[in-house]
């Protein structure tokens, strides 16, 4: 079977990852790449890229084999911390839950009116979300104790009836960390099917989600082009991405001042001088994809789309070989 292929001119934006020192409190960011290394993050230590996926659902992913808690938005991760959960007879309990309660200055009404700033409650029973101690083992009554400045700032993007899906055994600790930058879960707590290719070439599938904020992700690890609409995954494609940069890119598709669609720049922690930046067309080229899935993504563009273009994998099979001819100059 021919295949076609479309230049993606649009898939362009560059700034250099940096790595900041992390400290429980402190108010440090990064990019995606650095969540993907979760697991040498130490305790109190987190990384923050809200920019990644500015809009859509927001779900939380607790692992207590790991001590970890993972923030996705629009399905795609944007956050990673430590935490430290229940210790032995008070055991945080696993499954889904959501968002009950949001009380920023909450105390205890178990245990000597304790303080739980960013209080999230999961359970009318005591467990929730919040600031605490990170010794870097389980050590609370039950609850999900997170950084200070990161309980706060997930506090900020959550919403009453956000979901928050705790798994794991805290009794069998080990340091790992989720390979993929895709949340396992739907903003109901479902767990996600894999959506791997399969041998087909793309997949374009827009009723899953008709409505809801885009986000294009170009895995350069994977050599994978996915797309979600709502936090839902509606489209998948092979493609073939020339860029050996490390970094990780975010663009939007924002207003010129006459009007017309234009992709700029989002100024990731670090990186603010990049923020609006127009694309350079020195940089395009870079991506080729089939040309009825380019064709597809072009008809669902809308203002406040957001492409990442990042190292971390979207779970493609490894090893397949992908074939991309008739590449052709995209129309503007």
């Amino acid at each position: 079977m021919k295949r076609s292929a479309i230049l993606l001119s649009f898939l362009i934006a560059a700034a250099a990852i940096a790595t900041p020192a992390l400290a429980q409190g402190s108010k440090a960011s990064s990019a995606v790449e650095l969540a993907r290394a979760a697991d040498r993050l130490k305790p109190g230590e987190w990384v923050w890229a809200p920019q990644v996926a500015p809009k859509g659902p927001v779900l939380v992913y607790v692992d207590l084999s790991a001590q970890r808690a993972t923030v996705y938005r629009n399905g795609v991760r944007i956050a990673v911390s430590t935490v430290s959960s229940g210790k032995p007879g008070h055991e945080t309990p696993t499954g889904v839950f959501t968002i009950l309660q949001k009380d920023a200055k909450h105390r205890s009404s178990k245990y000597s009116s304790a303080p739980m700033p960013y209080m999230q409650r999961l359970t009318w029973d005591g467990v929730a979300l919040h600031a605490g101690g990170l010794p870097g083992y389980p050590e609370s009554h039950g609850c999900v104790h997170l950084p200070y400045s990161f309980a706060q700032a997930v506090f900020g993007i959550t919403g009453l009836g956000a979901t928050v899906v705790v798994q794991g055994d805290a009794a069998d600790h080990v340091r790992t960390s989720d390979a993929s930058l895709l949340a396992p879960f739907d903003a109901r707590g479902t767990p996600l099917a894999d959506r791997q290719l399969d041998g087909e070439e793309y997949r374009w599938q827009p009723d899953l989600a008709p409505a809801g904020p885009l986000t294009i992700i170009v895995s350069k690890s994977d050599q994978r082009i996915v797309v979600l609409r709502g936090g839902i995954e509606i489209g998948r494609a092979a493609a073939h991405i020339d860029d050996d940069d490390p970094g990780s890119h975010v663009i939007t598709l924002a207003a010129a001042p006459d009007g017309s669609p234009r992709w700029i720049y989002v100024g990731l922690p670090g990186h603010e001088e990049e923020a609006g930046r127009a694309i350079d067309e020195s940089v395009l080229n870079k991506v080729r994809m089939p040309r009825a899935f380019y064709r597809s993504v072009r008809g669902a563009l809308a203002r406040g789309t957001t492409i990442l273009v990042t190292q971390s994998r979207v779970g493609a099979s490894p090893g397949r070989k992908i074939t991309i001819m008739d590449a052709v100059n995209p129309t503007p």
